[in-house]
């Protein structure tokens, strides 16, 4: 089981750090201990691009609707309920997806840290396709 989750974070984080061009954890991952930071870079990173992601969503909605506040009011207050509501189904559905590992073990911040990395990368592309012209 444990080398199941080790292979899943090799093969998760394996590609965005093919895609990064600094030194990063995710370089030459050979054991248990940099396996799990290297998912904890990753989640960060996905994290950080979810954050930016969302403010620039907003603010392409706030260049949109500037003329029209009731309108730019109806779409900011439907993308912060989606966004939080968003959330916590990631969160509930990483906490499945870890489950088989025992909760504060290695394997499961892994495989949890894997989970939200992956899922915030693609609500991140989700985010960034809105509003585009």
């Amino acid at each position: 089981m444990k080398s199941i989750f080790l292979a899943l974070a090799l093969i998760a984080t394996g590609v965005q750090a093919a895609e990064e061009s600094d030194s990063n954890p995710c370089d030459a991952v050979e054991n248990d201990v940099q396996t799990l930071e290297c998912s904890a870079y990753s989640r960060t990173t996905a994290e950080d691009l979810l954050k930016d992601n969302y403010k620039s969503l907003n603010e392409r909605m706030q260049t949109a609707y500037s003329k029209n506040p009731a309108q730019l009011a109806d779409i900011t207050a439907k993308l912060k309920t989606a966004q939080q509501q968003w959330i916590k189904t990631r969160d509930a559905d990483c906490a499945v997806e870890a489950f088989p590992a025992t909760s504060g073990s290695k394997a499961f911040t892994i495989a949890q840290n894997d989970c939200v990395a992956r899922m915030s990368d693609e609500r991140s592309e989700f985010l960034e396709s809105i509003g585009q012209e």
